[in-house]
């Protein structure tokens, strides 16, 4: 299918009053799932990309494949879970972004149909990753440095917690950790009301949704506070504009003072995980192809790699 190259003005034009009618804290959640999942229709899908059906750990899930991207365990893989503040969002939504970083990170993206809040709190999405991750390991053959973790928003929290959790429970680490605006601390109240995408009333409503009778203490709920020493290499990727951004610099900076190999990409002019929109705009097309050249690098270091 051919790619698209929207201006920056008339995507911000159709997007606008897409997320603001959709993500909005006085539509049902069941509502907002169902409008998302109909707008996701317009997401591209690269040419050649091949959607297996799968579970994972008891989970749907979906295997993600472009064209000859290679299919070994040695090719590593991607554990991909999507955002939309633990509440919102599925495999239709994130099909179009998990594919593109399958075909330019030369390896399969697993996206995973974790249980979602209010009807699953915390740490039903957590169990799932951790029982996904594990399974890709045990049964599928991958070995746990070979496998990336990445996700965007609040699926970027949750990468972020089941790599604390993967270390502290059972000793591995995954190999690298792809995270597209991630939301680290729920328990941070943004200082503006909204931007292009989510509001402060509906993002306060899904972190209460997720917390449900835990602890806002709890390190699954707001890993950018737990243990980050030990963490494999990082990326990232945040536009200026977002409510999340100032979050991203300190999390950032957390973990560069844990020593933690980070790279860091704040894009000016796009909007909150604009990634989702690659086949659409080719500035989202480039900054989601640097996470991919990095998840990729970072599961087949040069060493490991075959010569030119």
């Amino acid at each position: 299918m051919r790619e698209l190259n929207l201006p920056l003005p008339v995507a911000r034009a159709i997007l606008t009053p897409l997320y603001w009618a959709s993500l909005h804290a006085r539509l049902p959640f069941p509502v907002q799932r169902r409008l998302l999942d109909a707008s996701s229709r317009v997401q591209l899908l690269p040419a050649g990309t091949v959607v297996r059906k799968i579970r994972l750990a008891g989970r749907p899930a979906e295997r993600l494949t472009v064209g000859t991207t290679p299919t070994g365990t040695d090719a590593g893989a991607i554990l991909y879970l999507h955002g939309g503040g633990y509440v919102v969002g599925s495999l239709a939504t994130h099909r179009s972004l998990g594919a593109r970083l399958a075909r330019a990170a030369e390896c399969p993206v697993y996206a995973l149909d974790y249980r979602l809040a209010p009807e699953h709190p915390l740490p039903a999405g957590l169990d799932d990753a951790e029982a996904a991750f594990l399974e890709l390991v045990e049964k599928h053959g991958y070995r746990p440095e070979r496998i990336a973790i990445s996700g965007d928003s609040a699926g970027g929290g949750l990468a972020l917690a089941l790599a604390q959790r993967l270390i502290a429970k059972h000793g591995i680490t995954p190999g690298a950790l792809g995270l597209i605006a991630p939301w680290t601390d729920p328990n941070a109240i943004p200082e503006r009301n909204r931007d292009l995408v989510i509001s402060k009333p509906w993002s306060r409503l899904c972190a209460a949704a997720y917390l449900g009778a835990a602890d806002c203490g709890d390190i699954g709920y707001a890993p950018l506070t737990g243990v980050l020493r030990a963490l494999p290499p990082t990326y990232v990727q945040v536009d200026e504009s977002e409510l999340l951004h100032p979050q991203c610099v300190e999390l950032v900076e957390a973990l560069r003072g844990a020593g933690v190999p980070v790279r860091f990409t704040e894009t000016r002019g796009l909007w909150h995980v604009a990634q989702l929109q690659a086949g659409l705009v080719r500035p989202a097309a480039a900054v989601l192809s640097e996470m991919a050249e990095f998840l990729r690098d970072a599961l087949h270091p040069a060493d490991l790699r075959e010569l030119g």
